[in-house]
């Protein structure tokens, strides 16, 4: 069980470094990115716990919370975050299609070597094609609301 806490100090070390890399103009968007996935991971997170699909074994704050903490509002957040700041804004569609399957496929294959030879995850009721598609769609939702929340022609009242 040792390796298992020794991977999450590692992902936490990644995920603030990447904070580090983040342009100084772009720290609206990353924070922005960073609560919406938090808020959108929170309730999926509980619901998929609650439902028994997925467990976390080894986890921070296990008295107080079922999900993973770290994953949940930690990690995937910055990920998210990151996805938004370099997401090809003037590329053509095939290039930012690809682009969130890249983000998608890498986090897919992470989660399911870690769910293969560790206690950090564990499916019951889940398989890895459910884990690429929650990502793609809180990738796109999250998306979307940044760039609405970013737009110039908001309506003001």
């Amino acid at each position: 069980m040792i390796i298992e806490w020794w991977i999450l100090i590692v992902a936490y070390t990644l995920a603030t470094s990447v904070l580090f890399l983040i342009p100084k103009g772009k720290y609206r968007l990353a924070i922005v990115a960073f609560l919406f996935n938090q808020a959108i991971t929170f309730l999926v997170g509980l619901l998929v716990v609650d439902l028994g699909m997925i467990e976390y074994p080894v986890r921070l704050f296990d008295s107080i919370n079922r999900t993973s903490f770290t994953f949940e509002y930690f990690i995937f957040p910055i990920i998210c975050a990151a996805f938004n700041v370099w997401y090809p804004n003037g590329s053509n569609r095939f290039i930012q299609l690809g682009y969130y399957v890249s983000y998608c496929s890498f986090m897919t294959i992470i989660e399911g070597l870690l769910e293969r030879n560790t206690e950090l995850i564990k499916y019951t009721h889940w398989e890895w094609y459910y884990t690429w598609i929650t990502l793609f769609l809180s990738f796109f939702f999250v998306r979307i609301i940044c760039v609405w929340y970013f737009s110039e022609k908001k309506l003001t009242s």
